[in-house]
């Protein structure tokens, strides 16, 4: 069930011409067939070798260059500097609003007179208070301590040799995404502050309000007499290019998909390029015995309802069948006036009957859906341990929670479930980076390699080693 190098988050995954797909923005067939394979970061075959030659198209080698050259400057850089230019970047944005929100109703305009369903025009949409976040959250990565230099560990040896561990940036990431315009500005900036350059690809439907934010965030660059080539985006929005990016191996040294499942699942297949992937969000909210009633209440609308579309949206409820007859009813009203369809197992759907609630039949295929979607699959348990056991069998790794004022089995809960976030009587809608005070995120990594969890700034490094000797020579 589970892609160990996944990474799904903040990553909302679009729905539309693939059923699990990213509903027109960045579908499959945008990205070219390439030789290879890797997936994970840094595994498979086809992961590539540093310096692999491949027949780019000429904008896509100067593309790379340009990046590959403002990074090495980038990262000479003080940290006061990265800062100063994410603080100029917040500030251009937030000036620049009413252009912004004037390129966005167009980019919406467009992409209604397709056949979208309201959650992908949703994450399109931006408003003032998006706006806002999206500029609150560059100030926010600027007051983040500077990942870069940080000494992981140290130690010395016997003879006096010291090592230290120290953080460094990644290079150069290509992060290709789907319809949220604001991944822009923060895939932008936690790259910068990590000492990253970046390279975006941002779909189609979102394409003028992606140049206004990235325009901004060249500005900042500029005021802080940082390289601009530090974030850009490849020049057109020709598929092809897409498929060239997968193999720039001597350009680009991590490539982040933001959409849908199956071009996640293509990136990670096809791409020569590291990939740092992600999963869908089937995120579980268990109600057990020892929940208080007013409590499961709010957090399980809340987790469901306060927005439907994002990855950290609740898509299965759990309860168990010793409360259920008491609570559900209650639930289900709640769920209902919020909006929400319900589909339920036999044992749900004989309590909504009892007391005439509405309530569809839930199919097998159900527990294993990301509905990004005001619907909601309800399914009674015996307890604690078949609630586990069905969280591992259609769980994603993403976000799960668990509602009780029981400690014990809330403890249980959150050693026993294997998921990058697992919580104890909070809405599974605070799977955000943002919520967990790294300013914003450029995913959730629901895999085990290099990452788990939101991914900030601090996760997009890596380590070198430095030995101190004096004279030391190995006999």
């Amino acid at each position: 069930m589970r892609d160990q190098s996944a990474m799904g988050g903040a990553v909302e995954q679009d729905v539309g011409k693939d059923a699990g797909g990213d509903a027109g923005t960045m579908s499959m067939g945008e990205v070219e067939a390439t030789e290879g394979r890797a997936t994970g970061t840094r595994t498979g075959a086809g992961a590539g070798k540093r310096g692999e030659k491949d027949p780019l198209p000429p904008e896509m080698q100067a593309l790379g260059r340009r990046a590959r050259e403002a990074q090495q400057g980038l990262v000479k850089a003080p940290h006061t500097q990265r800062v100063d230019a994410l603080v100029q970047a917040a500030a251009a944005i937030r000036g620049g609003t009413e252009a912004l929100l004037a390129a966005n109703a167009l980019d919406l305009a467009a992409a209604g007179r397709g056949d979208r369903p309201d959650a992908f025009l949703d994450r399109l949409r931006l408003t003032k208070e998006r706006v806002e976040a999206m500029a609150s959250g560059l100030e926010a990565i600027a007051r983040r301590p500077d990942p870069l230099g940080a000494v992981d560990q140290e130690w010395q040896r016997d003879d006096g040799m010291a090592f230290q561990r120290v953080r460094v940036p990644l290079g150069v990431i290509a992060v290709v995404f789907e319809s949220r315009p604001n991944v822009a500005a923060d895939a932008a900036g936690l790259c910068l502050k990590s000492g990253n350059a970046a390279i975006l690809r941002g779909g189609s439907e979102s394409r003028r309000s992606v140049e206004v934010i990235l325009d901004a965030v060249r500005t900042g660059l500029e005021h802080a007499g940082l390289p601009v080539d530090a974030v850009s985006q490849v020049p057109s929005q020709d598929r092809a290019l897409v498929g060239h990016l997968l193999r720039m191996t001597e350009y680009v040294d991590l490539l982040i998909p933001r959409g849908g499942r199956s071009l996640v699942a293509r990136v990670q297949e096809e791409s020569r390029v590291p990939v740092l992937g992600h999963l869908m969000g089937v995120n579980h909210t268990y109600v057990h015995a020892g929940a208080d009633p007013e409590m499961a209440k709010r957090i399980l609308v809340n987790a469901k309802m306060r927005r439907t579309g994002i990855c950290g949206a609740t898509e299965t409820l759990l309860i168990d069948e010793s409360v259920a007859g008491v609570l559900l009813p209650d639930l289900i009203q709640a769920l209902a006036a919020a909006g929400c369809r319900l589909r339920g197992d036999q044992a749900a759907h004989r309590v909504a009957e009892a007391h005439g609630l509405a309530m569809e039949p839930a199919v097998e295929e159900d527990w294993d859906t990301e509905w990004l979607d005001a619907v909601l699959g309800v399914r009674v348990v015996a307890g604690l341990d078949q609630a586990l056991t069905h969280i591992a069998a259609h769980g994603t790794g993403h976000t799960e929670a668990i509602v009780t004022q029981d400690p014990r089995a809330a403890e249980h809960f959150l050693r026993e479930v294997d998921a990058a976030i697992v919580m104890h009587n909070a809405s599974t809608q605070f799977a955000d980076g943002g919520e967990f005070g790294f300013g914003a995120e450029i995913g959730i990594a629901t895999g085990r390699i290099h990452a788990r969890g939101p991914v900030g700034a601090e996760h997009l490094t890596s380590y070198k080693y430095r030995v101190h000797g004096q004279g030391h020579i190995r006999p």
